[in-house]
């Protein structure tokens, strides 16, 4: 073993004590049975899909146990780093409502920081132990070396690593590494693995149950290059040792992690430290034809988190429909009642759920058409204020159209119609009632008009912009919005009814030889023209811009009579 002169050489003077870091890192006062989750993710690139569901189940976990859930960020590999990923992690966890309840860039939390790169000095105090109790030792193996090993034990098909006799430095006299220390030759610190043929390993995973595996025996790096002007652990080192301190009691973390679970277990047994639960999660899969596939972050959009918050998903439709990949049986209930539910790690599967957007839609549909058009209309304007800026403007200045709008959708005693699953579909949908989204009616050689005659299409669109402007005008100017603001500015309160607005509908498709009704035209359909449905899609498509809409009579009053008149005036011609 080194000298103790020599290892308290290789650390600043003023080192703490790993016991010193245990008296301010205090055990949490905790209810019996908390649990203590993090995230911890490395800002080497986008938050993955698969981290938000990561993220989701172990905040779950720790919230509904009376814990506290961490966000960490793992920023020790330099040269891999992104700018602004630590912070783009702690915005999109806020943004799907996962925010942590300590931790990220901000620090927020008695037990931070919580950057791992301004925790050097808590990580080179353990380090330090660990060479003074000889289960750690310096390395002045260079890349050269490590290369040569590597490819010597690939031809003789031996695992990959840093053991026996590809591990020269183990073994190397005390003096010789004094020496070498003392010329200023780079080196790292390295575990002092307790096997030189190890067995195996068994211990308990909270989602797969009891794991038996190769135990470790590769003496892997602690610290790395001294060269570095702040030299600074590796992964496996760092999160060992603020997992502990942090007293983080579970560990919810990718299936990836599962093989160096052996390793994490030595490294917490030679720092004297009870270690944590471990629940590994199978990744997010993707079927591609009759197999399934891991979520690609090159091939897969949808692999982003960004993905669905550009794409107008709500953020607790998201927030449902990753707790129903951790328990099937959360999928098919209501959003609200998912959310409050607990999420339950025996209900897990050790097989990866598939990512299958057809069923968020759906829950996102669902939990749009519960909303109150209020409700809609704020999430809404949010969405679109930061990602669709135009329609964001337009619905900021036109707050009553926009109400009306949406509840066209939800007619009186009427289910909400169920025609928007994200808020990137609204303009789609809704964005005729705005005449800045909306342009020139479709002309009436459009295909749109069920390819009826141009001259039949202009007739039709003129009668009855005729019979609205000398009949039924005061019906349309007397429409409810659900803004009073807008209500009270208008003038007239006619009382006209649905029933005779489509009864003039009605009598102009008469006119032109169409059926009263579909069942008239069904029994004899050689007598008619078509069914009314033609001449009232003609209305549609002029009005709407599209074939299917909410409730016609409903647009035409949230419209207001001036902008009907205008669009069917425009196909008449």
């Amino acid at each position: 073993m080194l000298d103790l002169s020599v290892i308290n050489a290789m650390f600043p003077p003023d080192l703490p004590e790993p016991a010193d870091w245990q008296r301010r890192f205090r055990p949490r006062a905790l209810p019996e049975g908390a649990e203590v989750t993090r995230f911890a993710p490395s800002p080497t690139g986008h938050l993955h899909i698969g981290g938000l569901y990561t993220a989701a189940v172990a905040r779950a976990l720790a919230h509904q146990s009376g814990g506290v859930h961490v966000l960490r960020i793992e920023d020790t590999d330099r040269s891999r780093q992104v700018a602004g990923a630590a912070e783009e992690f702690s915005r999109l966890l806020a943004a799907f409502g996962l925010a942590p309840d300590e931790g990220g860039v901000t620090g927020a939390g008695e037990w931070g920081p919580y950057l791992q790169s301004e925790r050097r000095d808590v990580y080179l105090s353990h380090v330090r132990e660990l060479l003074r109790r000889d289960r750690a030792y310096p390395c002045f193996c260079d890349r050269e070396r490590l290369a040569r090993s590597a490819e010597e034990q690939r031809a003789g098909r031996s695992p990959i690593g840093y053991y026996g006799r590809w591990a020269p430095c183990r073994t190397l006299a005390p003096g010789e590494a004094a020496r070498r220390i003392a010329t200023g030759e780079p080196y790292v610190v390295r575990f002092r693995c307790p096997y030189e043929f190890p067995g195996r390993v068994r211990f308990t995973d909270r989602i797969r149950a009891a794991v038996t595996m190769r135990d470790n025996g590769n003496d892997i790096v602690l610290l790395k290059s001294s060269q570095e002007e702040l030299p600074l652990p590796t992964y496996h080192f760092a999160h060992v040792v603020d997992d502990h301190l942090m007293r983080v009691s579970l560990v919810v973390r990718g299936e990836e992690w599962l093989s160096s679970t052996p390793v994490h277990l030595q490294l917490h047994a030679a720092l004297g430290f009870d270690p944590p639960a471990y629940a590994h999660l199978a990744p997010l899969m993707k079927a591609e034809g009759p197999s399934r596939r891991k979520l690609s972050k090159r091939k897969d959009p949808e692999a982003s988190v960004d993905y669905y918050l550009s794409a107008g998903y709500p953020p607790a439709a998201v927030q449902h429909y990753l707790r129903g990949l951790a328990n099937i049986r959360l999928m098919d209930v209501p959003t609200a009642e998912a959310l409050a539910a607990p999420v339950r790690l025996d209900g897990m599967r050790p097989s990866g759920p598939l990512l299958d957007l057809p069923k968020l839609h759906s829950l996102s549909r669902e939990f749009i058409a519960s909303l109150s058009p209020h409700e809609l209309y704020g999430q809404l304007l949010a969405w679109a204020e930061e990602y669709d800026p135009e329609l964001g403007s337009v619905l900021a200045r036109q707050r009553g159209l926009a109400l009306a709008a949406v509840a066209a959708g939800r007619p009186d005693g009427a289910p909400a119609r169920k025609d928007l699953d994200r808020w990137s579909c609204f303009r789609d949908r809704y964005g005729f009632f705005f005449v800045e989204l909306f342009g020139p009616p479709p002309a009436a050689d459009d295909d749109r008009y069920g390819g009826l005659d141009p001259d039949l299409v202009r007739r039709i669109a003129g009668e009855f912009a005729a019979t609205l402007a000398h009949g039924l005008t005061v019906g349309i100017d007397a429409a409810p919005t659900v803004d009073p603001a807008v209500d009270s500015a208008r003038e007239g309160s006619g009382d006209a009814t649905p029933e005779e607005w489509y009864g003039a509908l009605r009598a102009l498709a008469g006119r032109h030889g169409y059926a009263p009704d579909t069942a008239s035209w069904r029994r004899d359909p050689e007598r008619w023209a078509g069914p009314p449905r033609e001449v009232a899609n003609v209305v549609r498509v002029a009005l709407t811009g599209a074939t299917r809409s909410p409730d016609l009579f409903a647009v035409a009053r949230a419209l207001g009579r001036d902008e009907v008149l205008r669009r069917l005036t425009a196909v008449a011609g």
